[in-house]
């Protein structure tokens, strides 16, 4: 497992030995897979930003909730960033080799952490914690 790690992380910092994997795939899918790599990486700003927003404008909350909600949506942006890529990579790899997508479960992930933290913000407006 760690060993099939480092072979994704190599193409990561050096995709052009994907080309060494099979045949090259129709390049509509290799485009589109390229616009869901754009579309999470813009996900992943949007988390950041959330998370400076948070930490700079909800300064009526109490000091751990803001930095802990803060936090989650600034590790959620790096988190979506990271996978952003890799997720690219495997699906790059597997159309050129002739296989499914590979499955994920960071979508499901990052909704539910999202989600908390939209609760825990509507929870503080809601008890006065936000002024």
């Amino acid at each position: 497992m760690i060993h099939r790690f480092f072979d994704t992380f190599r193409l990561w910092l050096a995709p052009q030995r994907l080309r060494a994997e099979g045949r090259t795939p129709d390049y509509r899918f290799s485009l589109a897979n390229e616009r869901t790599f754009l579309a999470w990486i813009r996900t992943a700003l949007a988390l950041v930003a959330g998370g400076i927003a948070v930490d700079q404008f909800l300064t009526g909350m109490s000091w751990g909730a803001r930095t802990a909600i803060a936090l989650a949506l600034l590790a959620g942006g790096g988190l979506c960033a990271l996978r952003a890529v890799n997720h690219w990579v495997r699906c790059e790899r597997a159309m050129r080799r002739g296989e499914d997508l590979p499955a994920s479960r960071f979508p499901v992930l990052l909704s539910l952490a999202t989600a908390v933290a939209a609760l825990v913000v509507v929870g503080s407006v809601v008890l006065g914690r936000v002024t």
